[in-house]
């Protein structure tokens, strides 16, 4: 029996109703089909099925039209389903998979989506699959490949978690593998090999000892770092290994290409096999368009920047500005003990609502 959503419910209700819809990455088909089912009927919205992507749009004739997005896959769940209501230093929560991480963003959407049937710009609402998991299977990078109209506009809102603040643009981010060869050699006789895991020693080392930059882009100061992250060696504990493999994460300022950022750790690692294996562009804030200006006021919050990589960044390679703005702590994102504070979910709501309203 198909899943019924009533989104005329209140925001919260609707948050929790979401959350309790199982949608870990590639199960989403479920949650699809209720919010497809629950935004057809509204006359002013033009209503397209991606594969487990849902777009619904407006079509008024407006001067400007701005998209409204959000993923509706989680990461899977630790015992934290069915969602229930808690008190946090005195603050009510809505504890459970996916408050935060995002459905409590993609509810206010679904509410906004269905009441605003007169709003001062046209609007497209994304609802989109596959954000937890491998770039390519992303839904939003698969509409931006297939359908690019879809996501046209002159601003762009992510309702990632931001704990109901403007958070502009966001860092890039970059893997690479610094790679070490060496003779393999029994560990009782190890003069008689060369040891490969030993070498990474003075990357290691240069890591340590490193100084991320901060820099300042479009009157946001991003904070760049730069981490090991994995290593692998060897093949058994009495054997000297011949290979090794360090894997570093290098999150860089919007200002920069992941040309420019590969550039940066060439040089750093000068005379080492370094090899990148993953990249991705970050994304401006552009808070001076007057779009972005009308957003932070009613919004009433002082704009940060986003440190970690968001799917803002591929507006941005559409050539769309965009900011991050929803509900939740995003250090509550992806923990066994993830809550939204309500509150946060009916700021966001008010604000978005004024600004299109």
């Amino acid at each position: 029996m198909p899943t019924i959503l009533d989104i005329k419910k209140d925001v919260v209700e609707i948050t929790k109703d979401i959350c309790d819809i199982f949608s870990v990455s590639s199960h989403e088909a479920e949650l699809a089909d209720a919010i497809e089912a629950a935004l057809k009927p509204f006359a002013h919205l033009e209503v397209i099925r991606l594969q487990d992507a849902i777009v619904a749009r407006t079509n008024l004739g407006r001067a400007k039209r701005v998209v409204i997005a959000g993923h509706i896959d989680t990461v899977p769940v630790a015992d934290n389903l069915p969602t229930k209501f808690v008190e946090v230093d005195g603050k009510k929560m809505l504890w459970g998979r996916g408050t935060v991480d995002m459905k409590a963003g993609v509810a206010v959407q679904l509410k906004l989506a269905a009441e605003l049937s007169e709003p001062n710009v046209d609007i497209t609402w994304v609802f989109y699959d596959h954000e937890e998991v491998d770039s390519e299977l992303n839904g939003l990078g698969r509409i931006a490949r297939t359908r690019p109209e879809l996501l046209a506009g002159s601003f762009a809102v992510l309702c990632e978690p931001s704990s109901a603040r403007v958070e502009g643009g966001c860092n890039g981010t970059l893997r690479a593998e610094i790679r070490f060869s060496g003779v393999k050699a029994h560990s009782a006789r190890p003069w008689m090999g060369e040891n490969a895991l030993h070498k990474a020693a003075e990357p290691l080392r240069m890591l340590a000892n490193y100084t991320p930059a901060e820099i300042s882009v479009d009157g946001l100061v991003y904070r760049e770092s730069l981490n090991a992250v994995l290593m692998s060696s060897g093949i058994a504990a009495n054997v000297i290994p011949d290979s090794a493999v360090l894997t570093i994460n290098y999150r860089f300022a919007p200002s920069k290409s992941s040309k420019d950022a590969e550039a940066h750790l060439r040089e750093l690692f000068a005379g080492f096999d370094l090899v990148v294996t993953d990249f991705a562009d970050g994304a401006r804030p552009g808070l001076d368009l007057p779009e972005a200006e009308a957003f932070v006021a009613v919004t009433g919050t002082t704009p940060a920047p986003k440190y970690g990589w968001t799917d803002v960044a591929r507006f941005s390679a559409l050539g769309i500005p965009a900011v991050n703005f929803g509900p939740g702590d995003p250090n509550k994102a992806h923990a066994d003990d993830e809550a939204v504070e309500v509150e946060q979910i009916y700021a966001c709501e008010r604000a978005l609502r004024g600004w299109l309203a």
